[in-house]
């Protein structure tokens, strides 16, 4: 028998912009109730729309969603070496200049989460909390799929399975972007915990929402300092929930538990079922996970 996921009230969404560092106008969209949730978009290079509600975390918090330049309403670049992810930095700090916020809950998913874990090493004492969502750890020169080949067999009962391994072995070994573009629709079905309806259709999306000009050059001439990093977010002062998903191959459970260790106070929760994508494999067991930690983080910031 097929199953649907249960639909959620739609939300409005509020469009606006704001002049970064360097004069390019980029864009954000607010969605929600609540104490503002700055959430960075992965992709590398996907316009922030793909993100949704976050399964109705918006319910608890107004989401802020940025484009990251070049993508989605964002301007473009004027020199491509701006979509670094360690140049993209500043743009997220002025973002937060903008909305006028002292300190701020910063969401990262995916590559979003190397941004965010950047900004968090150069910017501590600007947040209240870091929520790291099935995040990439390559800003910080950690492995992201350790232990992927068990998860892949686990999965070997999928009618898919055949086709979407041998894609995802053509993934990896492209040697950019836009070679692993054509072999990215087979691979997508293990990217979620459920290949059905919901999960094709925001498969679908990815082509039209990605700049590959922008996923090329995000981590391109990129060399971590991973000893001054892992010192600097050692001395992180807020707490962090990493939020993996149990058959996530990017990253798998396995490395977000072993990259637990670089926070003096983090959380890791792993998604029962979940993929890269937990919010779209049960929304409540997502948003309850995230809007926990979050009040909690509130809680304690009060208690200061």
């Amino acid at each position: 028998m097929t199953t649907t996921r249960p639909r959620r009230p739609q939300t409005t969404q509020t469009t606006q912009t704001f002049t970064s560092h360097d004069g390019t106008e980029l864009a954000y969209r607010t969605v929600g109730d609540g104490p503002p949730l700055l959430c960075l978009p992965g992709g590398p290079g996907r316009a922030a729309e793909y993100l949704g509600d976050l399964g109705g975390l918006a319910a608890h918090r107004t989401l802020v969603l940025p484009d990251t330049r070049g993508t989605g309403a964002s301007a473009a670049s004027a020199d491509p070496a701006g979509y670094r992810v360690d140049r993209l930095v500043a743009d997220v700090e002025a973002l937060r200049r903008h909305l006028g916020l002292d300190r701020v809950d910063l969401l990262g998913h995916s590559a979003g989460g190397s941004l965010a874990l950047l900004h968090a090493a150069a910017h501590p004492d600007r947040l209240s909390s870091l929520t790291l969502v099935t995040p990439s750890f390559a800003a910080v020169g950690l492995p992201s799929d350790t232990g992927a080949e068990e998860v892949i067999a686990a999965r070997a009962g999928e009618p898919w399975h055949a086709g979407a391994v041998a894609a995802y072995r053509r993934v990896k070994a492209a040697r950019s972007f836009a070679e692993a573009a054509p072999h990215r629709p087979a691979f997508e079905p293990l990217m979620y915990g459920r290949w059905d309806g919901t999960a094709r259709a925001h498969a679908a999306d990815d082509p039209r929402q990605r700049s590959l000009t922008v996923s090329e050059h995000y981590y391109a001439d990129y060399t971590p300092d991973t000893a001054d990093l892992r010192r600097r977010l050692a001395a992180l002062p807020c707490p962090v929930l990493l939020l993996a998903g149990e058959l996530d191959l990017w990253p798998t459970a396995v490395s977000a538990a072993g990259a637990a260790a670089l926070f003096p106070d983090a959380a890791l929760t792993v998604q029962p079922g979940a993929g890269h994508y937990p919010w779209l494999d049960d929304p409540q067991a997502f948003t309850a996970a995230v809007a926990g930690f979050l009040a909690s983080a509130a809680g304690r910031a009060d208690g200061r």
